[in-house]
């Protein structure tokens, strides 16, 4: 009996760092979606300087979480959302109304990070 207990237990672990990955991912990305909301409805104002600055906000909140998502998500995703926000900035500094294709870009590749990391069917099989 007691040959099973080290395997229980280490399955039970890997199986709650597994939910607690997809928590914080999930609430990462609710977060980072929040805020590209806000950005584009100053764009959609036409406020430039507080889209420029919001955009900021977000890529600095981003930029924080740079380790742990090369950790835990693959690193292509990661990448190619870091090379959308600067973009996405680069669009917003000119003032260029493509930006808001961008940044729908953005969410949904910041949206395919969590479902990555989602624990399902899916992605267990």
């Amino acid at each position: 009996m007691k040959s099973w207990l080290i395997p229980i237990f280490l399955l039970a672990a890997i199986l709650a760092a597994s939910v607690l990955n997809c928590r914080a991912m999930e609430r990462d990305v609710t977060r980072w979606q929040s805020q590209l909301e806000q950005t584009e409805e100053a764009i959609s104002a036409e406020n430039w300087q507080d889209a420029k600055k919001l955009l900021s906000q977000s890529y600095e909140d981003w930029s924080k979480r740079q380790t742990y998502l090369h950790i835990t998500a693959q690193h292509s995703l990661v990448d190619s959302a870091d090379a959308m926000y600067r973009r996405c900035a680069a669009l917003i500094t000119v003032q260029d109304p493509e930006c808001m294709a961008e940044l729908a870009d953005l969410t949904h590749q910041l949206w395919l990070l969590s479902e990555i990391e989602r624990f399902s069917i899916k992605n267990v099989l």
